[in-house]
Formats: C-alpha cells, structure tokens, sequence
C-alpha cells in the first residue's frame, strides 16, 4: 500500500529543527544585505541557516517520491482489487489512526529524542514504500497485506508527522518560522508538479512499483540528512517534558489546548472553514462541470490558477513573523466572501480571477495557524498539541466532503458555495460581536467565547499581522 494515501505532508511539516561546525551546522547571518526591517521580513529568510536549506532540499526530493507514488495509487488499488468499496477503505484504514491515535503519538513525540524519533519513523516508512514496491514487481501484493500495510502507515505517521514538524521548527528561530513553513509550501508545490510530470515517464517505463521505489528511496533521503541537522541560534529548546504533564500523558495535551482559548478559536475557524468551502476541488469542480457548462480542460485551469495562487500565497506567507488569530478570522472571513462571489461567477474566466486570491488567502490562513500551532504552547507539551490537532483535523477532514457533497445535491453548486460562504463569514462577524460585548461586560463562556475573545476587535487586525 501507498504509504501516503493522503497529501504529502513532509513539505508542509516545515508547517512545520548551538551553532556547530559540520554538515548541518546553521551560518552566521551576513551583516550587510540581510540586515534591516526588510530583511527581517523576507520570504525566504529561513533559508539563511543551512540546516533548513539542506532540509528543505530533503523535502523536495520527499515530496516528489510522494506525489509520483499518489499518482498510480489509485489506479493499482482498482487494478488489484476491481472495487471502489476496497480503494475508499484502504484510504480510511491509513486516516483511522490519525482520528484516534494522534494524541498518542503526540504524547511520544514530547518523550522521545526527536531526532531520532524522526530518521527512525522516516526509516521505517522507507522499508513500507520498499517493501511495497517489491511486493508490486513479484505480483504477490494480496488485498489483505495491501490493506495491513495501510494500517502500518496511518500507525508511523502519528508520530512521524509531528516529529518532523518540530524537528523543521529548531531549524530556525522563532521568528522564522512562518517562513520556514512558507518554504515548504512552495517546496510542497514544486515536488508536485516535478512528482506528477516524472510518475508518467518512469512508470511507463519500469511499472507501477517504480513509484514505490522512488517514495522509499525519497525517505531514505530524508532519514541520512536528519542527522546532520542543527539547531538554530535563537530555536525554542527542545526540552523534554516536565515531571508532572510527562506522568499525565495525553491528558495534559487535552487540557491545554481546549484550556487555551487561542487554540479553540484557531480550531474553530479552521474546521469551518474547511467544512462549509475550501474543499475547492469538490466545490470548484462541480461549479465548472455544472453551472459554467465546463469540462475536464476548464476545470484543469481553474486547478491550475489554485495552484499558482496557493504559491504566491505561500511566498507572500513568508513575510509573516508573529500571525494572530485575529489575523486568522480575517483571513477565513474574506475567504467566506470571497467563496460568495465564485458562486455568482458568470463566466468561467472572471472565476478564475477570484480563485487566485482565495487560493492566496488559504495559504496565508494555513501558514498563520500552523505557526500559531508550533510555537504557541510550551515546547514539552508541542508533541501533544500537534497530536490533538492532528485528530480534530482528521475529523472535519473525513466530514467536510459528505456535507458538501450533500450539500451540493441539495442546493446545487452555486448555492452550496453562497451558503458556505455566508456561513462562514457570519460567524466570524458574529464572534467579533461577542468579542465587544465580552469586553464590555462579564466574559462568555463556551467555544463562542473562546472565539469571540480570541478574535478582538477588527480595528487592529492589520497591526496584529
């Protein structure tokens, strides 16, 4: 089985690891043209400390594996089995773990060396994908080993995933992190374009296991670099867990992200968002072959300006130093409208021009919260958080796409995407709201406090950018 059924994640784990002399050690800063107000904000100022060029370099060949692999993925599942039924269960066995066990792994990933931690994971991957491909060119992959080797996968990547993620965050100083993730997001896309244009030619010219082959050895890449990697001057430490949230376990990463109302409203924007529209390939896809009377090439433009916004997004994305929620809430709610307008689109290309800055405002949106996710709680607790967060996301990623689609049914194309939009929107207005008047008078209690406080007043936004 493929060991990544759903998107890559090793780009966006540098959604997100004392100077010394090697391979891996970070450089110096060069005092001439990258000091300055400017400077600090760059772009690309991660990629100043070496370990983070070496690991973004990682990444790329990683993601390139991954997306050759998720090309045929599909079409092998059907090939071996004959069944839709089957190829759906092998993509939910590899997401189950993720909804259950990611506070576990979470809760591993704060115990354990993270280093190690993320070459072993990285490792063992590597012998799945391996394992994989020998199994496809003997012709001796079963429907049941497929369906195990599912289950493995999901395993490993509760702890992989988060592992990576802060190993990607002591790479670079606090400040850098958005850019650190802004990074891999552009890796994240490049490795796609170069992972889909090179499965064809390979696969047609060794099989179907060559993509295996090639998303093994991409692991292997990574597992021989991470040793080499240094913390940056100026990183969080890497601190194991205290005493006391050590013996509690999960719990302690429960308590602290439904007690911190940053990360509630963070999880409540997000989760909306995802759930009421920004599954666009589901949305976008039947708005074009429905209400625009388009087919497979129009939509294939409309996915290809998603791409490129998403891009510029991400290269926009690096900019950002400290993103706040309430940066966050404009984001999801000019996201909303913006939702609105595509769904009266009266042509095919004035969609287009709308879906680049909501591409632009997704990526903005997703690199504020992955960095309010890594560097909000204290480091010994940061495994777990991500691990919690790795569960609710799974949750609203498995029940996004049956509202929509029952949405879409019900409403039809335009009027799921007017609604989801209005929806969304209303809500973050309405948590504005409640931000006034719990400033006001006595504070609001439940998730529509939580939200409503975290948001603030909108006069600061931009400053709070």
């Amino acid at each position: 089985m493929l060991p990544r059924i759903t998107a890559p994640s090793r780009a966006r784990r540098v959604l997100v690891p004392s100077p010394r002399k090697g391979p891996g050690s970070a450089l110096p800063v060069a005092r001439s043209a990258e000091t300055g107000p400017e400077a600090s904000r760059a772009p690309w100022r991660s990629l100043r400390h070496r370990s983070m060029r070496w690991w973004s370099m990682a990444n790329l060949v990683s993601n390139a594996g991954a997306w050759m692999q998720l090309t045929v993925q599909n079409l092998l599942v059907l090939q071996l089995t004959g069944s839709a039924a089957v190829t759906g269960l092998s993509l939910a066995l590899q997401v189950a773990p993720g909804l259950l066990l990611g506070l576990a792994g979470g809760a591993a990933v704060d115990r354990w060396p993270r280093k190690t931690t993320a070459a072993v994971s990285q490792a063992a991957l590597a012998v799945i994908a391996l394992g994989t491909a020998a199994l496809v060119a003997l012709g001796a992959l079963s429907v049941p080993v497929l369906l195990v080797l599912a289950v493995l996968t999901g395993l490993i990547a509760t702890i992989e995933s988060p592992a990576c993620a802060l190993l990607g965050n002591d790479l670079v100083p606090r400040e850098d992190v958005p850019s650190a993730i802004a990074v891999g997001s552009v890796v994240h896309s490049v490795g796609r374009l170069a992972g889909t244009a090179l499965a064809g030619v390979v696969v047609g010219l060794f099989g179907m296991g060559s993509a295996y082959l090639a998303n093994g050895l991409s692991f292997v890449v990574v597992a021989l670099v991470i040793p080499f990697l240094r913390p940056a001057a100026g990183a969080a430490p890497a601190d194991g867990p205290e005493p006391d949230t050590d013996r509690q376990g999960v719990r302690a990463g429960v308590a602290f992200f439904v007690g911190r109302r940053r990360l509630v409203a963070v999880a409540c924007l997000t989760g909306l968002g995802s759930m009421l529209g920004r599954n666009y390939g589901l949305t976008l896809a039947a708005l074009v072959s429905g209400a625009l009377h388009g087919g497979a090439r129009e939509y294939g433009l409309i996915a290809t300006v998603l791409a490129v916004g998403g891009t510029v997004g991400a290269v926009i994305a690096g900019r950002l130093r400290n993103p706040s929620v309430r940066l966050v809430a404009v984001l999801t709610a000019a996201g909303g409208l913006l939702q609105c307008l595509a769904a009266l689109s009266p042509t095919l290309l004035l969609l287009a021009l709308l879906v680049v800055p909501m591409a632009v405002l997704e990526s903005l949106s997703d690199t504020a919260v992955s960095t309010i996710l890594q560097t909000d709680p204290p480091a010994h607790l940061r495994g777990r958080v991500l691990g919690a967060w790795r569960s609710v996301s799974t949750l609203w990623g498995l029940a996004g796409p049956p509202l929509l689609g029952a949405s879409i049914q019900l409403l039809g194309a335009r009027g799921a995407l007017l609604a989801g939009g209005l929806l969304v929107s209303g809500a973050v207005g309405g948590g504005s709201v409640l931000s006034r008047r719990s400033t006001a008078g006595p504070a609001v209690d439940g998730v529509g406090g939580a939200v409503g406080g975290a948001l603030g007043s909108t006069e600061r936004l931009v400053a709070a950018a």
